[in-house]
């Protein structure tokens, strides 16, 4: 019998060792199937916006490439439908300040943050979420959930991301849009006595970090969980932030860390290996000398420029 099996294996151009080979790798790619769709779900649960690409580099499967998994989890139904809305949140104050970033390089966490505001339907009634983004690393600093539009929420969400980056260097710039809350009294003296830098932007695009990760927060998070009441919001959108920051790979770091973990690691650079950035509005050109746009985390110099689409 054994005979016989090899003379077929030697006719089919193979061998025993050969398809006993293939055997184990096709048990091996069987199993981690079944345990990837088993954390896709998990995946899924945690960050319902999140695409296949964005699986496989979150979880890293060992038995098959990027393009392999897509397609696979693409037939099972993990691909992802696109939600289009849009409310205008802000609306322009008489305060007017200059815009100190377009153009800027930045090169450290804590140097420029952003701000903006968007909206949640619940149940028919608006309620707004304000976010504190940091620039550099795209981590959320603060938010806030509300449903007014005035500055206090904004407050909130500027304590939080002041405390949070309380014992680190000067230098900050906060960016937003030119809304009323932002103009408004308090918010300004509390930037001012804190020693930070204001600056605000004509458009959207002049704001686009902040919008972005509004989007991201919005859209592949709470708009695919389901919500009963402001509470819930409340509880949700904390949840949705811990996720972004902590498990979500960003293109902006070559899919490789979220904004904790690309913090984490450049805290183990050197200064000269540390990247830095140039800030440029969504739409402009790229800025000479930019190899990728997309990219805050180079793979050979430590120079880059970002854009700020994700």
């Amino acid at each position: 019998m054994s005979h016989s099996l090899n003379q077929l294996y030697r006719a089919l151009g193979t061998s025993r060792q050969s398809v006993h080979q293939s055997r184990q790798r096709q048990a091996l790619f069987d199993k981690e199937l079944e345990m990837l769709i088993k954390e896709a779900d998990l995946l899924k649960s945690e960050h319902p916006g999140c695409g296949v690409e964005k699986m496989y580099y979150t979880l890293q499967p060992k038995t098959m490439g990027r393009d392999k998994f897509c397609e696979i989890f693409l037939s099972l139904g993990y691909g992802v439908k696109k939600v289009k809305n849009y409310r205008r949140t802000t609306f322009p104050g008489h305060i007017r300040h200059p815009n100190l970033i377009e153009g800027m390089e930045v090169s450290r966490p804590f140097q420029v943050v952003q701000s903006d505001i968007t909206y949640f339907d619940l149940n028919g009634r608006f309620h707004y979420l304000v976010f504190i983004i940091d620039v550099y690393t795209r981590e959320v600093l603060g938010h806030q959930v509300s449903h007014h539009m005035r500055a206090e929420a904004n407050l909130k969400a500027l304590d939080i991301a002041l405390k949070k980056m309380a014992f680190r260097p000067g230098g900050l710039i906060h960016h937003s849009d030119r809304g009323s809350q932002y103009g408004s009294d308090l918010y300004t003296r509390k930037l001012k006595k804190k020693g930070v830098h204001i600056s605000m932007g004509l458009t959207a695009t002049d704001n686009a970090y902040a919008e972005r990760v509004n989007g991201i927060i919005k859209n592949e998070y709470l708009k695919l969980w389901n919500i009963g009441n402001e509470q819930d919001l409340r509880h949700k959108t904390a949840r949705a932030v811990k996720h972004y920051n902590q498990r979500r790979k960003h293109r902006a770091f070559n899919m490789k860390f979220s904004p904790a973990e690309f913090y984490q690691n450049w805290l183990t650079l050197s200064t000269q290996d540390r990247p830095k950035v140039i800030i440029y509005t969504e739409g402009k050109p790229n800025l000479k000398g930019a190899s990728s746009p997309n990219e805050i985390y180079p793979r050979t110099e430590p120079q880059a420029y970002i854009c700020p689409m994700e």
